[in-house]
């Protein structure tokens, strides 16, 4: 079970602080959806729409690239 989940409305993370999802968190999904990337991507598309609305003030290219920016 991963210690690393996104604190809301912020969205740091609750196990090292920093922005979420964090090295750590993104490691973990890659091994949680290893051979499901477009479930891995539905996914984080929806925690973007949600990191979006939360973080009105952050470009949306930035959260875009922070969400989704890494996944292949």
């Amino acid at each position: 079970m991963s210690a690393h989940h996104p604190v809301k409305p912020t969205w740091t993370c609750d196990g090292c602080a920093r922005d979420w999802p964090c090295r750590s968190r993104r490691r973990e999904l890659r091994a949680e959806y290893n051979g499901a990337s477009a479930s891995l991507a539905v996914y984080l598309a929806a925690q973007f729409v949600d990191a979006v609305r939360d973080l009105g003030h952050v470009p949306t290219g930035d959260l875009y690239r922070r969400f989704l920016g890494w996944i292949r």
